[in-house]
């Protein structure tokens, strides 16, 4: 059994990570735990995908992050005519040098906000793969590296709704995590209905945290130490998924290393300097559920996360 008592808390960039959460629990209220995650996946150097209705502040929660993290971004709203050459970029004739200059797209920007990403056809969401897994893109035959750090937070609604395309597994799989914020509580909504609009709090929304200060908390996370029957836990998780009868596929290697590097950054969240089972319990409805489909139809929405942790003991 793994130990599960608690560590010292790490004091290297706790405080600006304290500020980011409460910068963004004061616009996203009662949302505290997706807000951990996101930033998680983002101290990771993950991409995050958020799944929900329409009207529940997946785009808000996607500004209020790139905002607070200091870092220059840049927001496209996805439609069903979009060209892979409107994120990419074009080269357009220049008279004036007399050849051709190639026009960067909104791609070449540290945080993409990648908004109703599922409204767009497969082939515009393809253009997003070389980015979000090489940090560069290729257009017209040459190759451009993409700033540093780089992320890509996209939202989308549920595949049931009207005009919108399935993400293929490839591009799922690139997303270390995906959250869902659902509807508020009672008392949330409220305070909602009787605050100041959402829009007017991010337009004075301050930088909460410097890409100095991101990029140490990044190399922390790197720290957080993971002991071997973690990692034995971890392949269990993932040897079950692949085992089971009931998913059309496994989990990647790709999934099984977001699972360890976000459970490191959940840990430095909870201010310990080692990563325990129940960090990775917290992250692994996040990591799993895009990444695993049921074999079988169901009517009803299956807990993933839940499922796996109920079959998969901690050795």
């Amino acid at each position: 059994m793994l130990l599960t008592a608690e560590f010292p808390h790490r004091r290297a960039g706790t405080s600006a990570i304290e500020r980011v959460i409460a910068a963004a629990g004061g616009i996203i209220l009662g949302k505290e735990t997706q807000v951990r995650l996101a930033l998680a996946c983002l101290l990771a150097r993950g991409h995050l995908l958020i799944e929900d209705l329409p009207g529940v502040g997946k785009t808000t929660l996607a500004h209020v992050l790139a905002r607070s993290l200091g870092l220059h971004f840049q927001r496209i709203q996805f439609t069903s005519d979009m060209l892979p050459a409107d994120i990419l970029g074009v080269s357009i004739y220049d008279r004036d040098g007399g050849g051709f200059r190639f026009h960067p797209g909104p791609i070449f920007a540290q945080v993409i906000l990648a908004d109703e990403v599922n409204r767009a056809t497969p082939k515009t969401q393809s253009a997003l793969l070389e980015a979000m897994e090489e940090h560069q893109v290729t257009a017209e035959g040459e190759t451009r590296r993409l700033p540093e750090p780089f992320f890509v937070i996209a939202t989308q609604n549920p595949g049931e709704q009207v005009g919108t395309f399935p993400l293929p597994e490839s591009q799922l799989d690139r997303f270390m995590l995906r959250i869902e914020l659902g509807y508020p509580d009672r008392e949330a909504e409220r305070s909602l209905l009787m605050g100041t609009d959402r829009r007017d709090l991010l337009a004075t929304l301050e930088p909460s945290m410097s890409p100095a200060e991101l990029v140490e908390a990044q190399a922390e996370v790197q720290k957080i130490h993971v002991a071997q029957p973690l990692l034995d836990y971890v392949q269990a998780i993932v040897d079950y998924t692949r085992r089971t009868s009931d998913y059309v596929a496994g989990l990647s290697p790709r999934a099984a290393l977001a699972l360890v590097h976000c459970a490191k950054a959940w840990a430095l969240l909870e201010g310990r300097e080692q990563v325990i089972p129940e960090d990775v319990q917290a992250v692994l409805p996040g990591i799993a559920g895009h990444r695993l489909r049921l074999a079988h139809d169901s009517a009803r929405r299956i807990d993933v996360g839940a499922q796996l942790v109920a079959a998969v003991p901690i050795p």
